[in-house]
């Protein structure tokens, strides 16, 4: 599974998801799946998110713990 920081690093910045959204090319409503955790971003996608939030991709998306 993977898990992010998005919505931590947004706020930092002080986007909007709705600015996120438009500015890496998506809804509003897969950067709300992103942050909740419901969406995998394809690495596009990832890339993207990284540069206008101005961090590395590693920083944002990290492998979270598998459960079962």
């Amino acid at each position: 599974m993977i898990e992010n920081r998005v919505r931590e690093l947004r706020a930092k910045y002080k986007l909007t998801q709705d600015e996120l959204a438009k500015r890496t090319g998506v809804t509003r409503q897969t950067i709300v799946s992103l942050e909740k955790g419901s969406y995998t971003p394809s690495l596009l996608l990832a890339m993207n998110i990284a540069e206008v939030l101005g961090e590395r991709i590693e920083e944002i998306f990290y492998k979270g713990e598998e459960k079962g």
